[in-house]
């Protein structure tokens, strides 16, 4: 797949945390925790549009 193809973001994800990480403050805790948080954040907001999408 040439990178004119490839999507942008990975599946699953609404704003991947690389993208976030940028946004954000220094991190003064545990980044992982952080991290780990974000991803499960934005995976039920993607899977809420996805069931959005296919409800109607």
């Amino acid at each position: 797949m040439s990178d004119e193809t490839k999507p942008k973001r990975e599946p699953g994800a609404c704003v991947p945390w690389e993208e976030k990480l940028e946004e954000l403050p220094d991190i003064q805790g545990d980044p992982e925790i952080v991290k780990r948080v974000w991803e499960d954040t934005d995976a039920l907001g993607y899977m809420y549009i996805w069931q959005c999408l296919l409800s109607f």
